[in-house]
């Protein structure tokens, strides 16, 4: 998420001139749409693992509790997918934007 956004801040962001919390939210489309793309794959590593897709009547699946546990299913996979999207951040120096103040305070 972090290197889609900064990807798209030094590129099209330049051209389109846009803020670089545009460029952010859509690095945040380009990560959720991988997401997205890779669920299928996310699936076949757990039926390889031994886990199955529950047989279920249309009743049983219509039961609140069963919506309830797909939409915290899917809420705790977006937040880790995130969480997995930030990861980037702990490479990056915090250290840049004091240095470059500190140069034009210099050269002032």
């Amino acid at each position: 998420m972090i290197a889609a956004g900064t990807q798209i801040e030094i590129s099209i962001g330049v051209i389109l001139g846009i803020s670089t919390m545009a460029a952010a939210a859509l690095g945040n489309l380009v990560s959720d749409l991988a997401g997205l793309g890779l669920a299928g794959y996310v699936e076949a590593i757990a039926s390889r693992l031994g886990l199955q897709i529950p047989d279920m009547t249309p009743k049983q699946a219509d039961m609140w509790q069963t919506r309830l546990s797909a939409h915290l299913g899917k809420a705790i996979g977006i937040t880790l997918g995130c969480l997995l999207g930030m990861f980037p951040l702990l490479f990056i120096s915090g250290d840049e934007e004091g240095k470059e103040e500190e140069k034009n305070e210099s050269v002032s």
